[in-house]
């Protein structure tokens, strides 16, 4: 655009259009082109603007459909939300905007096709699946999304409202007007540590006790209404059932019978937790921690404990032995044969260790009667 004494000249390209205005009032639309306005007391202005998938200033809209209803109506497409609205505008059939609720923009249309989708979010939070894929859901301030996994229960709140439990997947919900909140809760078995407090047994005496519990949700819905924190909830009952099992127990009756406890405990919490929607499927003591000194104390009764059993095994092993040597005393006693075979059997025990043996016959004996007079099994006045 450039201007003489008294002329104005506009350029307007293609996919532009050029306002032209007097005294600041609209006059025209310059289609593309090169223009000569006669202007000498310089009272035209001209304004170039980007007509191709372009807005234009809704303020500005306003001010030309009051003058001139039917430029704006011709040259433009206004989209306007009301209360729980929202509109979706697509510029030569590419989404391009998302306009909220209350929200006013202005669009070219000499040279755009505007097609605008207006959805009603009052009757239903959902976002359609055709719907999701036409918006930027990156920072987008109308639009909430979460991801079930195939193990979780999604449960939809709106306004604080429970609405329905979701199937496992991808949603998305409108929030403009509204809170939306998805809790997911995860439905797999969890296991959670319980460590007691020290407490006292029915004789006086201080122990920790640690436990384990495996939990499981069966009813999302039941346990949302009932229990704000469910680890919280079970972790403070296991402590109270602890306390009351182990206050009326003594110590060796808690080390003892951990059986007979694990049952008590399972029965007192699983009655306290059906209604909630939770099942414990495991509880059981994992370990029992005494203090130092009555530590040393058990662990010296174990050991005379082992030791008096030891001292009795090793006696009755030597009554044993004892009378098995009787019974073999007998034998022998009445069978000399047998005592005989006892004492080569002796020599022979004392031959293998024994490095070198030098044996005599006698003066003017030989090897034959070395050989024959060796060992005799029986006596010569027996033979």
């Amino acid at each position: 655009m450039s201007r003489n004494l008294i002329m104005l000249r506009v350029t307007v390209k293609d996919g532009e259009r050029a306002l032209l205005t007097r005294d600041g009032r609209f006059e025209r639309v310059l289609e593309p082109g090169r223009h000569r306005i006669v202007d000498p007391l310089r009272r035209r202005a001209c304004e170039v603007h980007a007509v191709v998938r372009a807005e234009f200033p809704a303020e500005r809209w306003a001010v030309l459909k009051a003058a001139r209803p039917d430029v704006a109506a011709a040259l433009f497409e206004a989209v306007e939300t009301r209360a729980n609205e929202i509109a979706i505008v697509s510029l030569d059939g590419r989404p391009s905007q998302l306009l909220a609720p209350w929200q006013t923009r202005v669009f070219w249309t000499v040279e755009t096709r505007v097609a605008v989708e207006r959805i009603d979010v009052a009757s239903d939070p959902k976002v359609r699946p055709e719907h999701l894929a036409m918006v930027a859901r990156e920072r987008n301030p109308s639009i909430v999304e979460h991801v079930v996994e195939n193990h979780e229960a999604g449960l939809l709140f709106v306004e604080g409202r429970l609405v329905e439990r979701l199937a496992p997947g991808r949603h998305a919900f409108w929030s403009v007007g509204r809170k939306i909140e998805v809790k997911r809760l995860d439905l797999r078995p969890q296991a959670a540590e319980i460590t007691a407090q020290e407490m006292l047994t029915k004789d006086r005496i201080a122990l920790r006790v640690t436990l384990t519990a495996f939990r499981r949700i069966v009813d999302p819905e039941r346990l949302v209404a009932a229990v704000p924190d469910v680890d919280a909830w079970l972790y403070r009952l296991v402590q109270f059932a602890i306390r009351d099992a182990v206050a009326s127990r003594t110590l060796d009756e808690v080390l003892s019978g951990k059986a007979v406890l694990d049952d008590e405990l399972r029965a007192y919490v699983r009655a306290r937790v059906a209604d909630a929607g939770v099942e414990v499927t495991e509880l059981g003591v994992k370990d029992v921690i005494l203090p130092g000194e009555i530590r040393e104390l058990v662990n010296k009764v174990v050991e005379a404990e082992r030791t008096a059993k030891a001292n009795l095994i090793r006696r009755q092993e030597e009554t044993a032995a004892t009378r098995s040597l009787l019974n073999t005393a007998k034998l022998m006693e009445e069978n000399p044969l047998l005592l005989r075979l006892k004492e080569l059997e002796s020599i022979e025990r004392l031959v293998e260790k024994v490095g070198r043996i030098d044996l005599h016959a006698g003066d003017g004996a030989g090897l034959d009667a070395l050989l024959t007079r060796l060992v005799r099994i029986k006596s010569d006045a027996a033979a």
